[in-house]
């Protein structure tokens, strides 16, 4: 490949990679908040209370014993507590990371790949001369 075809193939590459972090960082941060929205609703807790209780219930018909019942109730409801936990410390972080910052560390790695590429076509267009 000459050198100016490869020029104009990095060129479009910059752009592409350009109007991709242009979306990412507009397009992420509101994906953040929509599930961040879904998972602490007031209709989420409703669902959650209600899963629990049937939860609770079919282990006390299946003859479970009280307190093994309330203990695996409380584990299965710790779960939901766990995730919501998890989500809200990367909201946390998300709210120190701007977009622009979110897209220059997906643009820095989009680069390593893109530079790891052309490495490995380089080296294969060596091995066949």
């Amino acid at each position: 490949m000459s050198e100016e075809k490869e020029k104009k193939k990095e060129k479009e590459d910059v752009e592409e990679l350009k109007e991709v972090l242009s979306v990412v960082s507009k397009e992420i941060p509101s994906l953040i908040k929509g599930i961040v929205a879904s998972v602490f609703s007031e209709e989420t807790g409703r669902d959650m209370g209600k899963a629990a209780a049937a939860f609770y219930k079919e282990l006390k018909e299946a003859g479970m014993p009280e307190e093994t019942a309330v203990r695996m109730t409380e584990n299965y409801v710790s779960v939901f507590t766990s995730l919501s936990e998890i989500m809200k410390r990367s909201v946390g972080k998300g709210k120190t990371e701007s977009g622009e910052e979110i897209g220059e560390e997906i643009s820095r790695k989009i680069r390593e790949k893109l530079a790891e590429k052309r490495r490995e076509k380089e080296e294969e267009e060596e091995d066949e001369d």
